[in-house]
Parts: structure tokens; C-alpha cells; sequence
């Protein structure tokens, strides 16, 4: 269960505007398990991280070295994550700040977004929500702005909430567009049923229910025209993912 859910900034602008968002990132907890696994994930997305686990440390690296972003747990050994946040937003320190804290720990998240974190994440958490949640606060700290995403013919604005094939507009339901706009930011990742219900539909459904499938045809005919492999594909017995080529 623990593998899929956890429930330089100079060249950053760079490659950024090459198309390649490569990020460095402060990654502290003190859960080994937790912290391996959220640090390999970032990794072969293609960020360099570093990994420390207690909030002394935590605050000398951020105070001294430049990172794009930082996640910070709030309970850690020595100073806690919220004082670590504290200390940096008194010393105007502005790097985004993702806090990780456990769902029930209301009071907790919104000190901390008082205190000037920029997004938090509950425990446990998938992966590709934690890379998602950080390209976010990186990309409103630098102005860079991620508003179309495309694959094969396929355009999807997400302010506009506009979808094309090409030149022709398509007119999708609102769940439809939430659907297609999750499994866009991650081409070629397999992404599971639970995965899927839990982040388009918000709460927990049956894995076994067709719902998704029923979606899933649905777009597949909105998008697709005869003779054109589908833009998602299916792998048995898993889930769904949007072809590699494609993106």
C-alpha cells in the first residue's frame, strides 16, 4: 500500500522555458519509509532533491542554500515544522513551502497557511499528487504559468476550460474534463481505479464499479475518430494511462 500512497533556480528558469521543469527540492520528514519512497518518486521525475530529517536542519539548509521548493513535515525531531516555516517567513525567506501533515491535524494546516505555507498534503498521499502539488507552488513562485496541456490532437486549456481535436471543440461534462485533465499531467504513468475515483470523483468508491469505464468510453468516443488509436489506453488489470507517443 505504501508504494503507491504515502494517504539551482537560475537553470530552473532555463529549462523551464526549454520546456524542462527541473526542480530542486528540500525534502524533510523523518519517516524513512515515507521519505525514501516521496524521494525516489521526485527523482525519476527528473528533480534533484535533498533529504534531511529534523527541523534544525532543515531551517540551516533553506536559511543557506537555494531550493525551489520545500517539503516540510510539521512533526519533526528538534524544531517542528511550523517554527521551521515561522523562522523562514521572519527572515523573508519566500522559497514555496508544501507542508505534509496528518488529516486530522486541522488546526495544524491552517496555522500553517497563515503562517505563509503556500499548499499543504495530507498522509497518505500518492506520489504523482505530491509532484503535482509542487510543480504548482514552484511554477506561482517563479510566474511561470501552466495553462494548456496537449497530447496527440488533443488541446486542453485549463482556464478557458476549452477542449480541442485538433480544430474541432469538444464538449465535455465537467467530471469528463476532471477525468481527462488528471490523466494529462501524468502521460505514460499508469494511473490505478482507486487512484483515479479517489482524485476526480473525491471520496472512495468501489474499485470494482464500472464508473470509470463508463467515462472513460465516453471521452475515448468524444476525442477519437475512426481508424485513430485511442488516446487512453488501458492496461488490464491495473488502469488507465494516456499513450506515451501521444504526449
Amino acid at each position: 500500500m505504501l508504494q503507491r500512497r504515502v494517504r539551482h533556480r537560475g537553470r530552473t528558469l532555463r529549462n523551464a522555458r526549454k520546456g524542462v521543469f527541473e526542480l530542486k527540492v528540500l525534502l524533510v520528514e523523518d519517516e524513512k519509509r515515507i521519505s525514501d519512497f516521496a524521494a525516489k518518486g521526485l527523482r525519476e521525475a527528473g528533480f534533484t532533491v535533498e533529504v534531511c530529517d529534523n527541523g534544525d536542519e532543515a531551517l540551516t539548509r533553506a536559511l543557506f542554500q537555494q531550493y525551489d521548493a520545500m517539503v516540510l513535515d510539521i512533526m519533526l525531531p528538534g524544531r517542528d515544522g511550523l517554527s521551521v516555516l515561522r523562522q523562514l517567513r521572519e527572515k523573508r525567506n519566500a522559497t514555496p513551502v508544501l507542508l505534509l501533515t496528518a488529516r486530522t491535524a486541522l488546526d495544524e494546516r491552517v496555522e500553517g497557511l497563515n503562517l505563509g505555507a503556500d499548499d499543504y498534503l495530507t498522509k497518505p498521499f500518492y506520489v504523482e499528487e505530491l509532484i503535482a502539488r509542487i510543480r504548482a507552488v514552484a511554477r506561482r513562485n517563479t510566474g511561470e504559468k501552466l495553462t494548456v496541456l496537449k497530447a496527440g490532437n488533443v488541446t486542453v486549456n485549463l482556464v478557458t476550460r476549452e477542449v480541442f481535436n485538433g480544430e474541432a471543440a469538444v464538449r465535455l461534462t465537467t467530471r469528463e474534463f476532471s477525468l481527462l485533465e488528471y490523466l494529462l499531467r501524468s502521460p505514460g504513468r499508469v494511473l490505478t481505479r482507486t487512484q483515479i475515483l479517489e482524485h476526480v470523483w473525491g471520496y472512495d468508491f468501489d474499485p470494482s464499479t464500472n464508473l470509470i469505464d463508463v467515462h472513460i468510453q465516453r471521452l475515448r468516443k468524444k476525442l477519437g475518430g475512426d481508424g485513430q488509436e485511442p488516446l487512453i489506453e488501458t492496461v488490464r488489470g491495473v488502469g488507465y494511462r494516456v499513450r506515451k507517443e501521444q504526449a
